[in-house]
């Protein structure tokens, strides 16, 4: 497989706070400059490059002189806030050495979430592309929630390189890949060179979560890698303390691990409904309907037993099995307090129950995808 990374032309690479910020110490300006110049060459080959950044939360605390990631929402936001400044100032700087302009963009959940917004930040970023220009992409910490947030810059390389239909994500680490087990502590343990995105036994192997400075782990690679694969991207995951990993892995040689999509590409309107990491609400279905859903059909309020959450009409929930399983999400065509009055209870009754009829569905079939 790895000969077929060699034709690929849209990358996303995500660089990780270890590797931006050498541990912690500071901004890493010659690894940073190493990127920059290895990006330019990508792009004189014709390649197009969007990058995931992390390392403004761990910039600003080495700038406020902080030791340790703080746990309290507004002291993250202000470290993200002080050391976006540096970041953004040290890709400028490395990209223009080397002829090419850079474009910020910072995101939250919020922005994707969002049809519209959504489908705004496509097009940006897409033009962005055609000028030649590339996209330094980072989560924007500084006024991000719980609600809202992705969590780690895994799930974002992911989601950005399912909205611009990337054919590899390339997730630059501290480690040289995907172990059989944790290396640093299993002796016999093995690099796994290449296998499917969507092997379950992964996630095992992955182990524990990330350091101090960084919030992910190769738990989150493991997991980006499974999302990104339902866009049919690959997922190459290596060190970035390699020399020149970038150059070698585009050129197909076998460093780290690579995480090949091996299933059939979602449409890019379905990508928008699995991407979704935060649901306002739960529908329980009946066996009868779980298997309508699987048959292809719409899902119906007479299938429906329970509607949980708040919700407004449009909105993304999740379908699951009585057993609490989800199966399915998709965008739903009633507001929940009408939902609860209309499930149990045959299409042909909407209109007598709430005055009006949206449809015969809850959730019309070209509006759900199933997991």
């Amino acid at each position: 497989m790895r000969h077929t990374i060699r034709s690929t032309r849209r990358l996303v690479v995500k660089v990780g706070s270890a590797l931006v910020t050498n541990n912690g110490k500071g901004l890493d300006l010659k690894a940073i400059e190493g990127w920059a110049r290895q990006i330019a060459q990508l792009r004189q080959d014709g390649r197009e490059i969007v990058m995931v950044s992390s390392g403004a939360i761990a910039a600003g605390m080495q700038r406020l002189g902080w030791s340790e990631r703080p746990s309290e929402t507004q002291a993250l936001q202000a470290a993200a806030a002080v050391g976006q400044m540096g970041l953004a100032q040290a890709y400028e700087s490395a990209f223009s050495r080397h002829g090419l302009n850079t474009a910020q963009i910072l995101l939250t959940h919020d922005d994707l979430a969002d049809r519209l917004r959504y489908l705004n930040a496509r097009s940006t970023l897409t033009t962005l592309l055609e000028l030649g220009v590339v996209p330094i992409i980072n989560e924007n910490d500084t006024v991000v929630t719980d609600e809202i947030k992705f969590g780690d810059n895994d799930t974002l390389g992911a989601l950005v390189a399912n909205l611009i239909d990337a054919d590899a994500l390339i997730i630059l680490t501290d480690q040289k890949g995907l172990y059989t087990a944790d290396p640093r502590k299993d002796p016999n343990a093995t690099l796994i060179s290449e296998g499917h995105a969507e092997d379950p036994s992964y996630e095992a192997m992955a182990g524990g979560v990330g350091s101090g400075i960084s919030r992910g782990g190769m738990i989150t690679k493991i997991r980006a890698a499974q999302r990104a694969a339902r866009s049919g991207t690959h997922t190459l995951i290596a060190s970035g303390r390699e020399i020149d990993p970038l150059l070698r892995l585009a050129a197909g040689e076998e460093l780290g691990t690579l995480l090949f999509a091996s299933s059939t590409p979602l449409a890019s309107r379905k990508q928008w409904l699995v991407d979704h990491l935060q649901l306002p609400g739960t529908l329980t279905l009946d066996a009868g309907a779980v298997r309508a859903l699987q048959e292809g059909a719409s899902l119906l309020p007479i299938g429906v037993s329970r509607v949980e959450g708040e919700f407004g009409r449009g909105a993304i929930v999740a379908c699951c099995d009585e057993n609490g399983r989800e199966l399915a999400r998709g965008m739903i065509s009633y507001p929940a307090s009408e939902a609860r009055r209309i499930i149990r209870h045959s299409s042909h009754e909407i209109e007598a129950l709430l005055g009006y009829a949206e449809g015969p569905e809850l959730i019309h079939r070209n509006n759900l995808v199933l997991l």
